[in-house]
C-alpha cells in the first residue's frame, strides 16, 4: 500500500509581497492567472483538501480543484500577530520575535508555538500514510514545512529553514512506516511518476 501527498502551496497575494501575517486577503490577479494556467499539471483522481485560509481556498478553485476544509491543516495561529508586516512586529516586539524564530516552542503571540504546528500537521500525515491512493492538498507554507519536518523526523528547529515558494508542489509518498519527500515542483511543469 503506497500513499502519495501532494502539498501544493497558494499562488501569490498582497499580503505575500508585503511579509504580512496572514490577514485574511485573497490571492492577486496575477497569482489567479497563474494558478489557472497550472492546472492543467495537476494529477487527476484522489482526494483534495485545503487550510482553511482565504487564499488557499482561492489557490484550490483557481487549479480547479474542489475539497474539504481539513482543520488539522489549518494555517499557524500567529495571535495577535494576525495582519501585521513582519518588520512592524520585529520593531516592536524585537525579543518576543527572537524568541519566536529560535525557540520552537515558543508562542510569544499567542497563538501556536511551531512545535503544536508540527504535531498538529503530523498527526494528520501518519494517518495519511496508512491510506492508499492520491491526495492532493492546498495548503499554507507552514503547513508544508510541518509536514516536511514531520516526515524527515527533523528537528523543529530546521521549521524556519525550509523555504516554500508559492505556487509549488511538494509531494510525499508513504510506505513501510516512512515517507520519501520531492521537494518544490513549479506547478507549470508536468508531473511524472517515481518511485515511492
Amino acid at each position: 500500500m503506497a500513499s502519495r501527498i501532494m502539498l501544493i502551496s497558494p499562488a501569490t497575494s498582497r499580503s505575500l509581497r508585503q511579509a504580512r501575517f496572514d490577514d485574511g486577503v485573497g490571492i492577486d490577479d496575477a497569482g489567479t492567472a497563474r494558478a489557472r494556467a497550472a492546472a492543467g499539471a495537476l494529477p487527476s483522481g484522489g482526494r483534495v483538501v485545503a487550510s482553511g485560509s482565504v487564499r488557499c481556498g482561492e489557490t484550490a478553485v483557481a487549479l480547479g480543484l474542489h475539497g474539504e476544509e481539513v482543520a488539522d491543516l489549518a494555517p499557524l495561529d500567529v495571535g495577535r500577530w494576525r495582519g501585521l508586516v513582519l518588520d512592524e512586529v520585529a520593531a516592536a516586539e524585537p525579543e518576543s520575535m527572537a524568541r519566536w524564530l529560535s525557540d520552537p516552542a515558543c508562542a510569544p503571540h499567542g497563538g501556536e508555538s511551531v512545535e503544536d504546528v508540527c504535531a498538529r500537521v503530523g498527526r494528520w500525515l501518519d494517518a495519511g500514510r496508512e491510506t492508499d491512493g492520491r491526495v492532493l492538498a492546498v495548503v499554507e507554507p507552514e503547513v508544508v514545512r510541518a509536514a516536511v519536518v514531520h516526515a524527515l523526523r527533523l528537528p523543529s528547529a530546521a521549521f524556519w529553514r525550509l523555504d516554500v515558494p508559492p505556487l509549488t508542489a511538494t509531494e510525499l509518498s508513504g510506505r513501510s512506516g516512512r515517507w520519501n519527500l520531492r521537494l518544490g515542483r513549479p506547478l507549470d511543469v508536468p508531473e511524472t511518476d517515481g518511485a515511492a
